[in-house]
């Protein structure tokens, strides 16, 4: 009897098992179709811009165009979806946050912003963000284009995807991408694909970066204005950078050659000449920026940038001004061409209240340079 309670024991304990394995390659077939149906599903809504495309101008109609002789103030923004202001981390820059805890929290970053960039005190002619939700998860749905959208303005996606599938919770919907606003009359505007450095399947749920050109005529003059909104690769090796840096340089060269005034600006996500001197990296394994040089453009284009003021902060954290730790970059600036004089730029030090980036302004004079 002893023996047959033990063959029987074993027998239960057999059947026991193959129960337990059959339940495990099941949940492990199930993750897997899961997998291919949502990587199949991003591969055929992937979102696949035209090498160029043109854009609507939107908003209210600009009232006047600048003149040759005339100052002009314009600003540079990334706003970082109005979700990634002084209380937030980010988990792509080692932190754990990929959303703020709130809709209040969103409308309070994008509240400030409003302010600050449309304020009196500055009277800015031109804004350039980036960063700016449509319809995100992220943001709870807040179209942020409404929202900041008082002039003429113009739009250009730089990442729309139905679902972002990291982090633990994911990301999920994302559509996002580059406004600048002028007050001046808009003529046209088009986005300009830049490369993708990126392979299947990340490519699908990743950025797809771009230029945005914004066409001003300008007052007594056949020649524009051009403005150039910009936001190159992060999360690269760095050929990304590179490559969309050679797409930008191009591209702004073969405008000035038609004769054209042409003011790139934004979040080039490379830090600027003499930056890392004040603003070390104090920690290799997180990220840092790439890195741009004095001698990016031929000889009279100008890089604008104000490095007494970080423009950029690291999201490994909230923000902090007292930890010494606490990581600073200057990424963000202008490139500009020679027929334009500067006549002032400068971080806007905003502490970081509504956004991991302060922005930054540049005055210039049409016609006064080369």
């Amino acid at each position: 009897m002893i023996y047959c309670y033990k063959t029987y024991s074993d027998f239960f304990e057999g059947v026991a098992m193959k129960k337990v394995l059959k339940i495990v390659l099941i949940v492990i077939g199930v993750i897997i179709l899961a997998a291919a149906g949502l990587f199949g599903w991003l591969t055929v809504t992937e979102y696949r811009p035209n090498a160029v495309e043109e854009l609507e101008v939107q908003g209210a109609a600009g009232w006047n165009s600048p003149k040759l002789g005339e100052e002009i103030d314009i600003l540079s923004w990334n706003i970082g979806y109005a979700g990634l202001g002084k209380d937030e981390d980010f988990f792509m820059d080692g932190g754990v946050k990929s959303r703020p805890d709130s809709k209040e929290a969103v409308e309070t970053y994008l509240r400030g912003i409003y302010q600050t960039a449309y304020s009196e005190k500055y009277n800015f002619d031109i804004v350039l963000m980036q960063e700016v939700d449509t319809d995100s998860h992220r943001t709870y749905g807040i179209n942020e284009m409404d929202y900041l959208g008082v002039d003429a303005y113009t739009y250009a996606l730089n990442h729309s995807c139905g679902f972002v599938p990291i982090p633990v919770p994911p990301i999920g919907k994302v559509h996002a991408g580059l406004m600048t606003q002028s007050t001046y009359l808009v003529e046209s505007a088009k986005r300009i694909s830049l490369p993708c450095p990126f392979g299947w399947p990340s490519r699908t749920a990743n950025l797809k970066r771009c230029l945005m050109a914004t066409y001003i005529p300008i007052e007594d003059s056949d020649k524009q204005l051009v403005l150039v909104n910009l936001h190159l690769e992060a999360y690269d090796s760095g050929e990304g950078k590179i490559a969309q840096t050679k797409v930008l340089k191009e591209f702004i060269l073969s405008e000035y050659e038609k004769g054209n005034y042409v003011i790139a600006g934004g979040d080039f996500n490379q830090t600027f000449p003499g930056a890392l001197d004040l603003y070390p990296v104090k920690n290799s394994d997180l990220w840092a920026p790439g890195t741009l040089t004095e001698d990016i453009m031929p000889e009279g284009w100008q890089l604008e940038y104000d490095i007494s003021t970080p423009t950029c902060r690291l999201l490994n954290q909230p923000y902090d001004p007292s930890d010494e730790n606490t990581q600073y970059f200057v990424i963000d600036g202008f490139i500009i061409s020679p027929n334009v004089t500067v006549e002032k730029v400068e971080t806007l030090d905003i502490g970081f209240e509504y956004s991991d980036h302060n922005p930054v302004s540049v005055k210039v004079i049409l016609g006064e340079g080369e």
